[in-house]
């Protein structure tokens, strides 16, 4: 007797598929967006953290209406998030690249160094780390000690609000390992017969950076570029430990994700915090939207050259 034939339909597949994505998508409703839809609810009352969230009381835009025109610890917030991701992202990026440039060609502990230069991202942005770096901006601390070898009269960094962003700046910059081998990797598909052609026709090294370097790896730099950009702007730990939660000294340290949880975990103003939270996630939606709408005057890919 013949065994009937079981054949694999496009539904069938389908169905599959979808039996395998199933715990993706039940992380992705439970996790992400049923919280996302609730902080949304919540961003439009007046809901302290710890009660019911039954107990929450609508009060429309409020919370946005006040943030925008009554709260000026927000906008002061806004302006050290801003400064801080326009000074620490080129800075980043200008170092990673000089980095992988630098580490590009094959020599002799250029694998050690390269895991060198990596060791800091992969600290990333832990407690430890902002805790010894408080350590070694401190009027104490070995920064102010070098600088006494040659006779420079050291400051209290992290408490001086007119240097403790600047310790952020140079926290964020450090860890420049990641978008460093990305560049690396950006590097490595460059063909050298590009650069032959360029030093043939007279081409100089910065004529050759410029010319064939940059321009080749536009896409990898475009990259760097949109996902250090949102980094910049999550920024939270070093900020918070840095000024023990405070955002000083004069809340020049006081960034924009530090200032919502205050507003949501200290202050249990959980509506307000919420409705801090959707601001945020639009104005980094739209930056990154900005980024991709002008990325084709700069961005240029392999196949766009080759037509």
């Amino acid at each position: 007797m013949r065994r009937p034939s079981y054949r694999w339909t496009p539904r069938r597949e389908t169905a599959a598929g979808y039996l395998f994505l199933s715990p993706w998508l039940l992380g992705l409703i439970g996790i992400a967006a049923i919280p996302m839809l609730i902080s949304l609810y919540i961003s439009f009352t007046d809901y302290s953290a710890g009660t019911p969230l039954g107990e929450a009381r609508w009060v429309g835009t409020d919370n946005y209406q006040r943030m925008l025109t009554g709260d000026p610890r927000f906008w002061s917030a806004v302006t050290v998030t801003v400064l801080f991701a326009a000074v620490a992202v080129p800075l980043k990026l200008a170092v990673a690249l000089g980095a992988a440039l630098l580490l590009n060609r094959e020599r002799a502990g250029v694998g050690t160094l390269r895991s060198l230069f990596y060791l800091p991202s992969l600290l990333g942005a832990s407690v430890a780390l902002a805790i010894v770096w408080q350590a070694l901006f401190s009027r104490t601390g070995p920064v102010n000690a070098f600088l006494a070898l040659f006779g420079i009269q050291g400051r209290p960094w992290v408490n001086d609000p007119d240097f403790a962003l600047g310790t952020l700046v140079l926290l964020a910059v450090w860890q420049f390992g990641a978008p460093m081998l990305i560049f690396l990797a950006g590097l490595k598909q460059i063909p050298s017969d590009y650069y032959e052609a360029a030093e043939i026709d007279g081409a100089g090294p910065w004529q050759r950076f410029r010319k064939v370097t940059l321009p080749m790896l536009s896409p990898v730099i475009f990259f760097n570029l949109v996902l250090e950009t949102i980094s910049g702007f999550q920024g939270f730990t070093g900020a918070y430990v840095v000024s023990n939660g405070t955002g000083g000294p004069l809340d020049s340290t006081l960034v924009y994700t530090l200032y919502l949880y205050t507003k949501g975990f200290g202050d249990f103003e959980m509506g307000y915090a919420s409705a801090m939270a959707w601001v945020f996630l639009i104005a980094v939606g739209l930056l990154t939207a900005l980024f991709f709408a002008t990325g084709r005057l700069w961005v240029h890919y392999g196949e766009e050259r080759d037509l």
